[in-house]
């Protein structure tokens, strides 16, 4: 296809000093090779990021019980649910903000300064003696955390276009590792004077703060994260640059939909981008609030339907999904795009992931190798089709925008995101709590209502990823 197949932005002849210009001529001079340094920091970064949001979900439940702030054990649900969300409701005030600065003043900065917020609010969210101090450190780390936008917009300029995929979906795989590691880790090492005595004692500081360690251990993975942005390379041009957007349609798939107008300068008047948001938001919000439900039901007594794990138990769980989500990534998703496209992959995944998860109520019939065959099999493969869903709708987000519109686009869809991520935890907590209260009902008993809830919300999001609801831009072969 020749000249074609170009990157979205090309800066001729070049400025002497842009860091965009210098991104380019690098871009230019690779010969089409992965650009593996820059898509290492990307990972990293995002993990770090990710980390602390769900890190929280296996102790959140005893963390609640042990502020005393429930009246009853039924209630600790609907409690718990206000204190997951309240990390969403930060970011969503604050997400735009930090994709439009992005765009002003360079993604480095803004990716740096969030890594920075997650070293000193989520080790303060460990120190919380209080309810209202964990909401308080939980809502103020979402605020400052911006890192999102950037990273997003940031994969897609460090890659060419045939790479695209493969960075986007780095990014969406980091960070659903992040929200699978997360609770492993807290899972493994909150209250550790009770799991690890002759290691911890009772009269040390992780005695008296016994969510502190997972908190802590987080927080130093990102101050290491934060040493290393010292060598992130800057994308943004400093300079205007022509959109050259309408010049490389034909180097996409016309298979793909292709969508064949330029690029709006005003984003709300792109209806390509505009119509990523509802599937976008949904898919979120069944992601969180799935999520938070798997560790309250995994950790609740059999008596409501649940498990009765620990929280070591749910950990392992978490760690398996994880570690196959990384196996999925390296070997089977580029294979999975390569034959299905972004967006059929994002669909066929999306139903996929109905049947799965309409089978979770029934292992509550199941123990001993049977359950753990059948939960650990369902984790894994909910995890990495999750994956696959988001990958494809943010590739057709960041193809629908040019580069000086990427962090503020990245930004308004991380705010939408974020507010429907938001309602999902005190949804989810609350309808969890409401299924507990209720055992003596016959139709959809106790947890299966739950999971009946979290498919008809995957639903919506697989029917608006069809026409006319979704209108497709450029997407890279």
């Amino acid at each position: 296809m020749g000249s074609e197949e170009a990157p979205l932005l090309l800066s001729a002849p070049g400025v002497e000093g842009c860091p965009g210009c210098s991104m380019d001529r690098r871009k230019a001079s690779s010969k089409g090779r992965i650009p593996y340094k820059e898509l290492f920091f990307v990972g990293i970064t995002t993990l770090a990021s990710s980390l602390p949001i769900t890190c929280l979900f296996p102790f959140m439940y005893f963390m609640v019980r042990d502020f005393y702030i429930a009246k009853t054990e039924e209630d600790i649900g609907f409690y718990a649910g206000f204190l997951a969300a309240s990390y969403m409701v930060g970011r969503a005030i604050t997400a735009t903000f930090w994709g439009i600065l992005a765009d002003r003043i360079g993604r480095k900065p803004v990716i740096t300064f969030s890594i920075l917020s997650v070293v000193i609010f989520n080790t303060l969210f460990g120190l919380s003696a209080t309810y209202w101090m964990a909401i308080t450190t939980r809502f103020v780390l979402g605020a400052l955390n911006g890192l999102l936008a950037p990273i997003k917009a940031y994969c897609i300029e460090v890659c060419q276009i045939e790479h695209q995929a493969l960075g986007l979906s780095l990014v969406n795989t980091a960070w659903a590792l992040g929200l699978i590691v997360g609770p492993a880790l807290g899972g493994f090492l909150a209250q550790p004077t009770e799991k690890y005595p002759h290691i911890f004692s009772e009269d040390s500081v992780f005695g008296r703060f016994p969510y502190l360690l997972p908190c802590l251990s987080v927080s130093a993975v990102a101050a290491v994260v934060l040493i290393s942005c010292t060598w992130l390379p800057e994308t943004i041009h400093k300079h205007t640059v022509p959109e050259m957007g309408t010049k490389i349609v034909k180097a996409f798939s016309a298979e793909e939909g292709c969508w064949n107008s330029p690029r709006r300068k005003n984003l709300l008047q792109n209806w390509p981008w505009m119509s990523t948001m509802l599937p976008y938001c949904f898919f979120s919000l069944h992601d969180t609030a799935y999520s938070e439900i798997l560790s309250l039901w995994a950790v609740s007594d059999r008596k409501y339907g649940g498990l009765n794990f620990s929280t070591k138990d749910i950990g392992e769980v978490l760690a398996m999904a994880g570690a196959s989500l990384l196996v999925y990534q390296l070997i089977i998703y580029r294979w999975v795009h390569k034959m299905l496209g972004t967006v059929n992959s994002s669909r066929v995944a999306s139903a996929v992931s109905i049947v799965v998860l309409a089978t979770y109520p029934f292992m509550t019939y199941l123990s001993g190798v049977k359950l753990s065959f059948a939960l650990y099999s369902a984790a894994m493969m909910k995890s990495a089709l999750a994956t696959t869903i988001i990958t494809g709708i943010c590739l057709l987000q960041n193809n629908a925008v040019c580069q000086e519109q990427r962090g503020t686009a990245n930004g308004i869809s991380t705010t939408a995101m974020s507010f429907f991520k938001s309602i999902a935890p005190v949804g989810a907590g609350a309808l969890f709590s409401w299924a507990q209260k209720r055992q003596d009902a016959t139709f959809l008993p106790d947890d299966q209502v739950v999971f009946v809830v979290l498919n008809l919300v995957q639903l919506l999001g697989l029917i608006f990823t069809f026409e006319p609801f979704l209108v497709l831009p450029a997407l890279p072969e």
